[in-house]
């Protein structure tokens, strides 16, 4: 993401926090997928980081029409919000990446599947791209 763009940058972030986490939805579709032989635990797992990952992007959702809205003009405690929202999109997807990382090195689907652990060695890398913008963002807006 670049950082020239100054006054969007709200609508910016939310953009990013939008794509990554329908990315990160359809990631656990793919996951499911393309080890069909997969633990049920892991499918349920996966099943369940679905949902989370779908709710979180429909709720970005709904502040980027708030900001669109409102011509991208934030009063301070939106802006707040939206932080926080971004703050949390960060921390949710760490924990996806921790989850990702077990399926990889955990289940004897993956083990047994050298393309799935490319797969999700990109996927993990896909969400560390997104953690790296959040904090980025994150960061400057404390300092």
């Amino acid at each position: 993401m670049q950082f020239y763009y100054g006054n969007q940058m709200p609508l910016r972030v939310l953009d990013e926090a939008e794509f990554w986490k329908e990315q990160e939805a359809e990631h656990t579709v793919v996951m499911r997928e393309l080890m069909s032989d997969l633990e049920k635990e892991y499918v349920e797992a996966l099943k369940h980081w679905e949902d989370v990952l779908e709710t979180t992007h429909q709720h970005v959702r709904r502040y980027v029409e708030t900001v669109v809205r409102g011509n991208n003009q934030l009063p301070p405690h939106l802006y707040k919000q939206v932080l926080e929202l971004i703050s949390f999109c960060l921390q949710e997807s760490v924990a996806f990446t921790q989850f990702c990382r077990k399926v990889k090195t955990e289940s004897k689907a993956a083990e047994n599947n050298s393309t799935a652990r490319v797969v999700i060695n990109h996927i993990i890398d896909e969400s560390e791209y997104f953690i790296g913008i959040a904090q980025t963002i994150l960061y400057e807006q404390n300092n």
